[in-house]
């Protein structure tokens, strides 16, 4: 069974910090496949669509995504490809509650990673999906939604 974990949040300076890659021969060891479920049921009760295991405090380059019906596991995701045509939406994060503010990103991206068996994966995405997936992939890169924002406002 999966365990809640405790969100890590602003000011905490770990999610400013790069995370480091998580070795494929690593990957199928129990604690990393408990910690994608454990990922996956944080996700699912905070009423996320994405998060990266810094936001549970472990500097991994994991994330996990969902169309809203499916849990998508992308482990050392790398984007390849960035349209140049951009559009401007408002975000929120788990790790800055409260908060949301418009960020302006590519449109479509084209991005690579393993999934939790350490099978190669390609995505292509376009819309709020690469939007998830932009937003995700900076976490893993010490990168917060509000050191892209246009502004920061607070929730109503």
């Amino acid at each position: 069974m999966a365990t809640i974990l405790p969100l890590v949040t602003l000011p905490d300076e770990r999610l400013h910090q790069p995370s480091e890659k998580v070795s494929l021969a690593g990957l199928q060891q129990p604690r990393i496949q408990t910690l994608i479920d454990d990922m996956i049921a944080t996700m699912w009760k905070a009423d996320g669509v994405g998060i990266a295991a810094v936001q549970i405090g472990k500097q991994l380059r994991l994330v996990i995504i969902t169309d809203g019906d499916t849990p998508i596991e992308l482990i050392n995701p790398k984007i390849l490809y960035r349209s140049l045509s951009k559009d401007s939406m408002e975000e929120g994060c788990l790790s800055v509650p409260g908060f949301y503010g418009p960020v302006r990103r590519p449109r479509s991206v084209y991005a690579r990673a393993y999934n939790r068996h350490g099978k190669k994966i390609s995505i292509k995405a376009t819309g709020f999906i690469a939007r998830i997936i932009q937003h995700e992939v900076d976490h893993t890169n010490g990168i917060l939604f509000v050191d892209r924002a246009d502004r920061v406002l607070p929730n109503e």
